[in-house]
C-alpha cells in the first residue's frame, strides 16, 4: 500500500507540473528584461510602486508584503529569506516541496491551482503567480490582494529570480543568489571536468514502469548539463520536447549509452531494472547509476533546488 501511495503522488506531482509549465516562445523571453525596469516604476507615493506584469496589469506593489503567497515560487523567495503566507501542495496537502521542507515544515499549504476561497482564507497582502490563469481568475484575486503576474519565462530560473528581486524590491539581493550560484556551479563544472570530461550523463525519472527523461534546458537538465558541464546524449536531445520530462521507452534509455546515470525513483525493486536492455547501459555496467527518491530537488526550478542538485552530483562524483 505504502508503494502505492508513492507512486501515485509522484504521478500527481508530475502531472501537475507539467500542468503548470506553459511553452513560452523565446520573443517573449526577450520582453522581461524591458518590461520589468525603471521606466515602468511609478513611485505613486512612500508606500508602494507600479509594475506593469505579464498580463498586462499595473501592480500597485505593497511595501514590505508580509503576507504573501506565491505558489511554486517559495524557492526563489527563501532565496531572498522571505517565508510566504502558505506553501504549494498537491493531493489535499500530502505533497509538498520536500526539499524545502526545513524552511516551510511549519507554513501553511495551499492547493496547487489557488482556488479563490483558499487564497481568501489566508488574507494575503500580495500575489504572485508563475503561469498566467484566466483574467477572470486574476480579478478575483485582485479583489483579495494585488496580484502581479510574472513575465519571466518559468523555464528560467535566473530571469525568475531577477524579476522576483525587482518585484519585492530586492534587485541587489536576487544578483547576489544568482552571481553566488553561478560560483558554486563552476566548483560542480571543474569537478565534473576532473572525474568525468567528456562523458555523458542523463536523468532519469521513473514512476513504476514508466520512465522519464529530463529536458536538457529545463528544470535540472539545465543544471546537469548547462552547469555542471556534462555532454548531452543525441537521444535525449531528439526525444525532449516541450515538456520538462519527456516520457522515454527502455529501448531509448538503452540506446543513449549513457557514463553516468541520475535515478530519481521510489522504487527499489522496479522490474525495469531487472531487463537485459537496462542491464547493458554503460552507466549500469560501471556502477554509475546515482538514485535519488522523487522528494529530491531534481524535479524542481530555483537557486536553492539547483543548488542542492549540484551538490547530488558532487556527492555522486567523489
Amino acid at each position: 500500500m505504502k508503494k502505492l501511495v508513492v507512486s501515485t503522488l509522484s504521478l500527481t506531482l508530475f502531472l501537475a507540473a507539467c500542468n503548470g509549465e506553459n511553452t513560452v516562445d523565446e520573443s517573449e523571453n526577450d520582453t522581461t528584461e524591458d518590461t520589468v525596469t525603471e521606466e515602468n516604476k511609478e513611485t505613486t507615493d512612500s508606500e508602494s510602486r507600479v509594475l506593469t506584469d505579464g498580463a498586462g496589469q499595473d501592480v500597485d506593489i505593497p511595501e514590505n508584503p508580509e503576507a504573501i503567497i506565491a505558489s511554486y515560487l517559495e524557492d526563489y523567495l527563501l532565496a531572498l529569506d522571505v517565508i510566504p503566507a502558505a506553501q504549494w501542495s498537491i493531493s489535499d496537502g500530502e505533497g509538498v516541496q520536500y526539499y524545502l521542507q526545513d524552511d516551510l515544515g511549519d507554513v501553511p499549504t495551499i492547493p496547487y491551482d489557488l482556488p479563490y476561497e483558499a487564497v481568501m482564507e489566508f488574507e494575503p497582502d500580495f500575489i504572485m503567480i508563475r503561469d498566467q490563469p484566466e483574467q477572470d481568475m486574476i480579478d478575483q484575486y485582485n479583489l483579495i490582494a494585488p496580484t502581479y503576474v510574472l513575465n519571466a519565462s518559468p523555464t528560467d530560473w535566473r530571469e525568475t529570480m531577477r524579476e522576483v528581486g525587482t518585484v519585492l524590491d530586492l534587485e541587489d539581493e536576487s544578483e547576489t543568489v544568482i552571481e553566488d550560484y553561478d560560483a558554486r556551479a563552476q566548483e560542480t563544472a571543474s569537478l565534473v571536468e576532473e572525474q568525468a570530461d567528456g562523458e555523458s550523463a542523463a536523468a532519469i525519472w521513473m514512476i513504476d514502469t514508466s520512465l522519464f527523461v529530463v529536458h536538457p534546458e529545463r528544470s535540472s537538465g539545465a543544471v546537469l548539463y548547462g552547469d555542471a558541464g556534462f555532454e548531452i546524449p543525441a537521444v535525449v536531445d531528439q526525444l525532449s520536447d516541450d515538456a520538462d520530462w519527456a516520457a522515454v521507452s527502455l529501448e531509448e534509455v538503452a540506446e543513449m549509452e549513457v557514463d553516468h546515470l541520475f535515478l530519481i525513483s521510489d522504487d527499489e525493486e522496479s522490474s525495469l531494472t531487472e531487463d537485459r536492455l537496462w542491464q547493458n547501459i554503460p552507466a549500469v555496467q560501471n556502477e554509475a547509476v546515482y538514485t535519488f527518491d522523487s522528494q529530491s530537488a531534481w524535479l524542481y526550478y530555483g537557486p536553492i533546488a539547483n543548488e542542492q542538485v549540484l551538490d547530488f552530483i558532487d556527492g555522486s562524483l567523489q
